[in-house]
């Protein structure tokens, strides 16, 4: 899903860093053998994480939402040397993929992947967050947002993806998943506690900085 005119995405990929070699594996693997694989960040939208990433130099990082593991690996790249990254998914039927693409990585050791419910898994996480990556159930959204908010340290980064969904946004849908996600985009812009921006960035990434 490119919300961008035809030829500017492979422009943009020309003109970033390359997608690592194992990125590129799981992005092929991904599109071959699972369902619904837009889902995917891509190789653009990664390296905009990754650069994220790397300029905050995290500790601590949340994602909620693994899918098959792309964005984790983007985010684990600016991890310190003590880092870690929790990321939460409820589709078991991924399990044996995803810990197989992230054992092809140096950065294994580094990532704590949990399957199960999130609001009962974020709780249990007793961490101080630098960044947190929302890419889950899009009606979730402001919970996720609300729970992790005291956790997350001043200057760290809240990042929402699909916040543009597939153009329904801004072109005035209002289907239930459409309106969710307004509500949501309105809550934040209403928050006085952070700073935001909307990157159009394939489907969309709502970037909120904790003041």
């Amino acid at each position: 899903m490119e919300l961008s005119p035809d030829g500017l995405q492979t422009y943009l990929e020309h003109y970033c860093e390359e997608e690592p070699e194992l990125l590129r594996y799981i992005s092929r693997e991904t599109h071959l053998k699972v369902s619904r694989p837009r889902m995917l960040s891509g190789h653009y939208q990664g390296r905009v994480l990754s650069f994220l990433s790397k300029l905050i130099a995290p500790r601590r990082i949340l994602e909620v939402g693994t899918f098959t593991g792309y964005a984790t690996l983007c985010f684990a790249e600016g991890l310190v040397a003590d880092g870690i990254i929790h990321t939460i998914d409820v589709n078991e039927e991924l399990e044996e993929r995803v810990r197989s693409f992230f054992a092809k990585s140096e950065l294994n050791n580094k990532i704590h992947y949990h399957l199960g419910d999130a609001s009962a898994i974020i709780p249990e996480l007793n961490e101080v967050w630098d960044i947190v990556f929302i890419d889950a159930d899009k009606k979730s959204n402001e919970r996720y947002y609300e729970m992790v908010f005291d956790k997350v340290r001043p200057g760290g980064l809240i990042i929402t993806d699909n916040v543009l969904w597939y153009g329904k946004i801004t072109g005035g849908a209002e289907d239930a998943r459409s309106q969710k996600i307004r509500s949501f985009i309105d809550h934040v812009k209403n928050d006085r506690r952070v700073e935001k921006l909307v990157l159009p960035v394939r489907d969309g990434l709502l970037i909120t900085r904790k003041l």
